[in-house]
């Protein structure tokens, strides 16, 4: 966890980065810094303008901009923690009363909404159209994000969904963009759930636009699901299963296809990835006992599984590593229940099978492919 000290137009801020990975990366950027000089030139000359942070990373814009009272909205279950942490480091600093995600967003009119512009292209469009909904008519839209990071045919899709009023000068290579309401709607976009077919299978998923692999089925999902087949079956009539880091829930769902009577759960750090899960569940299995949990890691009410089945992330954030995983594995170990099983796939270069042995005493592969490896962990 990195710590440093931020100024900002309303005073020093000292903020910590939580979430491993590269430990020489604070909890801020220049497209922050950017951001907030240039919404309180903005906020400045407005009477008790209503605020809108979205996507905010660590909490440097939601205290940063504490003095307006913004409302917080944010994909990722990681925020809270990290803004109550960092309000914690600062003298009469308070953070937020809540924090809200898609799967309970705020509602408008804002006068003012600033946006940390995602990487990629439609979760953008997605937001510059519900930003159209909450968006005051005279409103202004602050969206901004590193230059590296900017999602390809970014322009088009600002143009598409919202007028754009001027583009800033960038500075320490960031770039923000200032746009006021466009008429571009979600409703009438087509882009808002993408599905695909599972061989061998009825199920149908589909996604909104933040999750991973949603148009098809990736590569190391398919190797691993004829053993989420065969490790389910083998379980007993009522069995806790766990689909961990679930993006839309196919791993879940085809284990419910195998088993309808489990007690199954799906949990992931991304809101729309459990609003996904959710809604596929509740089209192709309404009578099934499911769970839906929209946290870091593994909430500490989930209790104790028989199996959890889990294929983790290895980037957060633009860092790239293994500090996801070995988060998940350490979880994962607490909230096995005796006699349990961990079932895996992940990249085989990130050598998950040594990882692994930090938290399980037994490991054992059971398939991989030239890019990935299926493997199974025990507490026995």
């Amino acid at each position: 966890m990195t710590t440093a000290v931020m100024d900002t137009p309303d005073g020093a801020l000292t903020l910590a980065r939580l979430g491993g990975g590269d430990v020489s990366l604070r909890a801020w950027d220049a497209a922050d810094e950017l951001l907030l000089d240039e919404a309180y030139q903005r906020l400045a000359t407005l009477p008790s303008p209503r605020v809108l942070i979205v996507d905010d990373q660590f909490g440097a814009l939601t205290l940063g901009l504490r003095s307006f009272k913004p409302d917080v909205v944010a994909d990722s279950a990681t925020l809270p923690a990290a803004v109550t942490h960092n309000a914690g480091l600062n003298f009469a600093v308070d953070a937020p009363l809540a924090v809200t995600t898609w799967l309970n967003p705020p509602q408008g009119e804002y006068d003012v909404i600033i946006l940390r512009v995602p990487r990629h292209a439609e979760y953008l469009a997605w937001l510059l159209r519900w930003v159209n909904s909450v968006l005051a008519k005279d409103g202004l839209l602050l969206a901004g994000g590193m230059i590296k990071h900017l999602p390809d045919r970014g322009v088009e899709v600002f143009a598409q969904a919202v007028h754009t009023e001027t583009v800033l000068p960038a500075r320490k290579k960031a770039r923000v963009v200032v746009c006021r309401r466009g008429t571009a709607d979600l409703d009438s976009w087509p882009g808002s759930w993408k599905s695909y077919g599972v061989d061998g299978s009825q199920i149908q998923v589909s996604a909104l636009p933040a999750v991973f692999a949603r148009e098809k089925l990736d590569i190391g999902t398919r190797l691993f699901l004829p053993h989420v087949k065969t490790a389910v079956s083998a379980l007993a009539a009522d069995a806790r299963v766990l689909d961990l880091a679930c993006g839309n829930g196919v791993v879940g769902l085809v284990a419910l296809e195998q088993r309808p009577d489990l007690e199954m759960s799906f949990a992931d750090v991304s809101s729309q990835a459990v609003a996904s899960a959710r809604d596929n569940v509740s089209r192709l299995f309404p009578e099934s006992k499911a769970r839906f949990d929209h946290a870091d890691g593994i909430a500490s009410s989930a209790g104790q599984f028989e199996l959890i089945l889990l294929n983790p992330p290895f980037h957060e954030g633009g860092v790239v590593g293994d500090h996801i995983a070995l988060r998940l594995f350490r979880v994962a170990a607490e909230h096995l229940a005796p006699g349990g099983s961990l079932l895996i796939v992940g990249n085989r270069h990130l050598g998950y099978h040594r990882s692994l042995r930090k938290f399980f005493p037994a490991v054992r592969q059971l398939d991989a492919n030239p890019k990935f490896v299926v493997l199974e962990a025990s507490q026995r």
